[in-house]
């Protein structure tokens, strides 16, 4: 099954650069670009990729506010934000917006297949660089969401436990080890804690798990 990419950047030589490493792939195609958000917008409308690279700062619409769009609509195209900018400010809207992965383009050309390949996957994926600055910045809020707090009652005391260890970073191993559980039996619970909260995978886990409260600092 070959993987559709579409590249949204507004400097053409970064979008050469991301074309010539996914081309490369057997198993990805980059199907179109854009240079702006609001032309980005569009291309993933009419195409539906899979996987759309967005770029954070770009003249007129910027990356966070397309991948808002794209997210708002049933449109099964799931968003990596690619940037050389690695502020907290820019990490926790990313993920707000609903994006499945955040790579920095410092990175290595390999991170990227692995990120666009993981990311098709139905996983979420997070630059080692920025996954603590992810952490503190949702764990430096000043309060829990209500909202997203009233959500956890939906959850069992098990599945609580195992989104509390999915925002520690734990994979399903090592929570399948801390709480002796067998790994597909904590795969079935993520799975259920994704779809009764609404989440598209473990990146929007963690980010829900500080607003909610149930992770905070020093747990």
């Amino acid at each position: 099954m070959t993987i559709r990419v579409v590249l949204v950047d507004d400097q053409a030589m970064v979008r050469t650069g991301l074309r010539m490493v996914l081309a490369a792939e057997p198993d990805i195609e980059v199907v179109g670009e854009a240079a702006d958000g609001a032309a980005g917008v569009r291309v993933v409308t009419e195409l539906e990729p899979d996987v759309v690279l967005l770029d954070v700062r770009m003249p007129g619409m910027d990356g966070l506010e397309a991948a808002r769009r794209i997210l708002a609509t049933d449109s099964p195209t799931r968003v990596i934000v690619l940037t050389t900018f690695d502020e907290d400010e820019y990490v926790a809207a990313a993920l707000r917006a609903g994006v499945s992965g955040f790579l920095l383009k410092v990175g290595p050309p390999e991170d990227l297949v692995v990120a666009v390949r993981t990311v098709a996957a139905g996983q979420g994926l997070l630059d080692p660089a920025v996954t603590l600055r992810v952490i503190e910045s949702f764990a430096a809020a000043p309060s829990p969401d209500p909202a997203r707090a009233g959500q956890l009652a939906q959850l069992t005391e098990r599945e609580t436990d195992v989104l509390g260890l999915v925002a520690a970073g734990l994979t399903n191993a090592e929570i399948a080890a801390r709480l002796y559980l067998g790994e597909a039996t904590v795969k079935t619970h993520v799975s259920r804690v994704l779809l009764k909260l609404g989440l598209r995978d473990r990146v929007q886990a963690v980010a829900f798990a500080y607003e909610s409260g149930l992770v905070t600092p020093g747990r």
